[in-house]
């Protein structure tokens, strides 16, 4: 069992972790910006999002992507510093936008809650969009039931996507263009649920994708939102390797990083009630040392 060690705690609710410029990237939902952490623990805060951050990229010339979730727009933070609008999703998100993959080409792939999670709605598949290297939105696919965390495999050929009440990890070819195809399940834990009351879809679900990050052996390092751990998953849906989050603690993104990517980070926190963490400073990151380095994006 692998031991974990705290990093920081006193966050709202941690999302989107990165590990670039040898340091850890977060976003912090309800303290509304996104913020570094040394790993030796120094958290600075590096940016107001003001609509709350969620997911973070880099594009090829060095600026920061990051997903602004209630304006349902990704904004572009430039080397220099300067913040801009990069692309409005509103037209096409349903529900908050999420996470973020960025390509080695600049290519970005956006998800969204597609319903109201926080109020309990029922489920509304979504869809998920591509912003290519100009700048320019389209739909890369739809029918994706919570598309959430996202990896891209080191080639740069195939995209993994979490869909936390599919009870799945979608893959999707991508093609020279960007475009995606060849649909398929890369790892499936139960049936696909049909949509209705979210109650009834819970009761059905055996593992709920949320934040990942792939290894060097093709493997996927997953937080499972429903079961308060990370499972290291290979493609087919075998889980090989179970990290617990710490007692009282639901685990809800993780990536590999550090100076030889084999650090296991974990964002942890009580649940994820919009209405409880908006009140309380009670998130916090853990790490732990696997076996197998960091491989692929993010």
């Amino acid at each position: 069992m692998a031991e974990l060690n705290l990093l920081t705690d006193g966050g709202s609710f941690f999302e989107g972790p990165r590990w670039r410029d040898d340091r850890w990237w977060v976003s912090d939902f309800y303290r509304h910006g996104v913020f570094t952490v040394t790993p030796s623990g120094l958290m600075e805060k590096v940016l107001d999002a003001p609509h709350q951050s969620s997911g973070l990229g880099w594009l090829p010339d060095g600026s920061l992507l990051y997903v602004s979730m209630l304006d349902r727009k990704v904004m572009r933070r430039s080397p220099e510093g300067d913040i801009t609008e990069y692309a409005d999703l509103s037209q096409h998100a349903t529900g908050h936008v999420n996470d973020m993959v960025v390509a080695n080409d600049g290519n970005a792939w956006v998800g969204n809650f597609g319903f109201d999670l926080m109020e309990g709605a029922d489920l509304t598949p979504a869809k998920l969009m591509r912003i290519d290297p100009a700048g320019k939105l389209s739909v890369a696919a739809e029918d994706l039931y919570f598309p959430n965390g996202m990896v891209i495999t080191p080639d740069q050929k195939t995209l993994v996507v979490g869909e936390t009440f599919g009870n799945r990890m979608t893959a999707f070819t991508i093609a020279d263009d960007g475009e995606l195809y060849d649909r398929r399940d890369w790892a499936e834990f139960g049936p696909r649920p049909e949509p209705g009351p979210r109650a009834d879809m819970l009761k059905q679900l055996s593992v709920g994708p949320d934040g990942c990050g792939m290894d060097a052996e093709g493997q996927i390092w997953i937080a499972d939102a429903f079961n308060r751990r990370c499972i290291r998953v290979a493609e087919g849906g075998e889980i090989t390797d179970e990290v617990p989050a710490p007692e009282g603690l639901g685990v809800f993104a993780c990536i590999l990083g550090d100076s030889d990517g084999r650090t296991l980070l974990m964002c942890c926190a009580p649940d994820s009630s919009a209405k409880r963490r908006k009140q309380a400073n009670e998130a916090s990151l853990y790490t732990a040392r696997v076996a197998v380095p960091h491989a692929g994006n993010p």
